[in-house]
């Protein structure tokens, strides 16, 4: 397994490309600056199957509509996040920000779907609270996070259609997850599950609920 990403936009989303040997691949919430996402793409010389969104954010869909151009493949969103997707262009006039707004997702994500790469498999788990539809993409030691834990933080709740205390459960749910766990997150660097577990003040007080 590889994973792969570049820091983009003016909020310094993460884009994440996700590979396995046989060069299967896909794209994880490509946020803004198509050109650049497209150049690690095709650095990586790999076959991009599908798009995989963790919520709708306008950082986190921003680049779709140009990559779809490049690579017509499906677009997987979780359907409570659908308002937020076709509201992008607002989310960005709002910002002041150029937005072109991309097509319809291709298919729902839903709490214990399996997807693959390749010979990879992830478990779609639904973590609402900093979206209705925020989900997360989880296999064996690593998960991509998108903006429900950061190093040192979680992402924010005081957002449109935002929830503190889905969030909370959300937060709950992850902080049983094997603490080896890698985390790829939306924003800022890679941790751990164990990590965050021990330093970050949103998740120490959690307990363990299995």
């Amino acid at each position: 397994m590889s994973v792969e990403w570049v820091t983009v936009g003016p909020f310094r989303e993460n884009s994440y490309l996700l590979r396995d040997v046989s060069g299967a691949a896909v794209l994880i919430d490509p946020g803004d600056e198509s050109a650049r996402i497209g150049r690690m793409v095709r650095a990586a010389g790999v076959t991009i199957e599908a798009i995989w969104l963790t919520h709708a954010h306008l950082d986190h869909i921003g680049a779709i509509a140009a990559i779809k151009r490049d690579w017509d493949v499906p677009v997987l969103l979780h359907p409570d996040d659908l308002t937020l997707y076709r509201r992008a262009p607002q989310q960005a006039a709002f910002y002041g920000l150029e937005f072109e707004q991309p097509p319809e997702p291709d298919r729902q994500l839903a709490h214990g779907d399996e997807l693959s790469v390749g010979s990879l498999r992830f478990i779609v788990r639904h973590t609402p609270g900093h979206s209705p539809g925020h989900v997360i993409f989880v296999s064996d030691g690593l998960m991509i996070g998108g903006d429900l834990l950061f190093a040192g933080s979680i992402g924010r709740t005081d957002l449109p259609f935002s929830n503190p205390e889905a969030m909370e459960a959300s937060l709950a749910m992850v902080a049983a997850l094997d603490p080896a766990i890698a985390v790829y997150p939306g924003h800022g660097p890679p941790t751990t599950i164990g990590a965050e577990l021990a330093t970050n003040p949103y998740l120490t007080d959690l307990h363990h609920v299995r």
